[in-house]
């Protein structure tokens, strides 16, 4: 309860602080084409009407040179300034109240002219418009201290009514113009929060029909490929280890369609946490296809290689690694992307030559440069091919992965071979 005390009184002077003293933030200038035209046409007018005050002053006022230009100009100057600072102009405009009326005369009915009222009231009325009610409440209440003090016969109830009336006026624009802002920002907060549920809802539509279909029918895959041996009756050992195979094949497929569906069924869209395939599983995904029985040749010439190399002993593989000085500067952040795609690209072309072209030779080229990826993959064809579109999804796939690091991939036939080429950036490189 102590901290009650001081916590209202901070609240309360906290406004008049911002009002008396503090910094002021400038106002946007408006931006309508008619300002071009209204604003030298209204310093014209300001001009002229301080002229007038002038003029006014030298005739009914005993006052020096110097107190008759410092009234003019601080009687039009706060209505010029008002528009990009209004707690700046309402502090002049509030101190002329003061210094216009010096040696006012006895037939003046109000010790100010014609000039610095009114533009005092368009003061207070555009600072009541832009600012909060409180600052627009003390900035009221410090106004009516000068009309009661210099004008107490000069019905200054009726001058209290009024300014409290702009005052009033303008803080009502001001709370229909901020409901009007809250009401835009709130429906368009709608709109992205309706928009983002319709793709969470439909990524969620595809994760389940992914898992009551696909993610299905691979359980039943590896189920019976570890369950033959003892259904079948007598295999031999390699028929057993065929089955092992299909059965270790499928339940790492299983595994990548579980991670697939947590990203699908992620509502703030989380980075999986789990390492991503790259270039040293590359040579595992070889070696797997080998077992497969696909011919596969494979060179890679400038590629970041581990050192505990499973190929390091086959004679087949050609992993050629620049040592000298000229070698090209491998990535290591950057080359993260390139090489998941690169992974998935060489994935996709060996099922497609091992689903068109079984039996037939795969030859694999990655080359390494300073700023990219070279990627090719050529299997023969066992028939020619066919002349129209090509329906799959595999290959889009493939052509997305590339494009979405900036690089491309071409893939068509060519002589007896059907060719896959893609170009991969690096991207950002240590």
């Amino acid at each position: 309860m102590e901290t009650i005390g001081p916590v209202t009184r901070r609240n309360a002077t906290g406004p008049l602080r911002r009002l008396s003293w503090s910094r002021e933030t400038v106002r946007p200038a408006p931006r309508a084409r008619i300002w071009i035209y209204v604003m030298p046409l209204g310093l014209l007018a300001l001009a002229g009407l301080g002229l007038a005050v002038g003029v006014h002053l030298t005739e009914t006022r005993n006052l020096d040179p110097f107190w008759v230009v410092l009234i003019s100009v601080g009687s039009a100057l706060p209505v010029v300034v008002t528009l990009r600072r209004p707690v700046l102009a309402w502090r002049l405009a509030f101190l002329m109240l003061f210094l216009g009326s010096l040696q006012a005369g006895p037939k003046e009915s109000w010790p100010w002219n014609t000039v610095q009222i009114l533009g005092f009231l368009l003061v207070l009325g555009r600072l009541a418009v832009v600012e909060d009610a409180a600052l627009t409440i003390w900035a009221t209440a410090l106004s009516l201290i000068p009309v009661f003090v210099y004008a107490p016969y000069a019905n200054a109830w009726g001058a209290a009514i009024l300014l409290v009336a702009i005052a009033a006026l303008g803080d009502i624009v001001s709370r229909r113009r901020r409901t009007k802002d809250l009401l835009a920002r709130s429906e368009e907060l709608t709109e992205l929060e309706r928009a983002r549920r319709a793709v969470l809802e439909e990524r969620t539509r595809i994760a389940r029909e992914m898992h009551d279909v696909v993610a299905h029918h691979m359980s039943m895959i590896a189920v019976r490929a570890e369950t033959a041996p003892y259904r079948v009756g007598e295999l031999s050992d390699p028929a057993k280890e065929e089955l092992a195979t299909i059965a270790d094949a499928a339940r790492e497929a299983l595994t990548d369609m579980r991670r697939l569906l947590g990203v699908l069924r992620a509502e703030q869209d989380e980075v999986p946490r789990a390492p991503q395939p790259g270039f040293a599983e590359v040579e595992g995904l070889i070696t797997t296809a080998r077992a497969a029985g696909v011919d596969v040749a494979y060179t890679a010439t400038g590629l970041p290689r581990p050192v505990d190399n499973a190929l390091a002993s086959d004679p087949a593989v050609d992993n050629e690694i620049h040592s000298g000085g000229d070698s090209p500067r491998l990535p290591t952040l950057g080359g993260a992307a390139a090489g998941l795609a690169t992974y998935r690209i060489v994935q996709e072309a060996l099922a497609n030559a091992a689903r068109h072209a079984p039996g037939r030779p795969v030859t694999i080229e990655a080359r390494g440069f300073d700023d990219r990826l070279e990627l090719t993959v050529r299997n023969e064809l066992a028939a020619p091919a066919p002349t129209g579109p090509s329906q799959g999804h595999g290959l889009a796939g493939m052509r997305e992965r590339a494009e979405l690091l900036g690089g491309t991939l071409f893939a068509a036939p060519e002589d007896d071979h059907f060719v896959v080429w893609a170009k991969l950036p690096w991207g950002e490189s240590q």
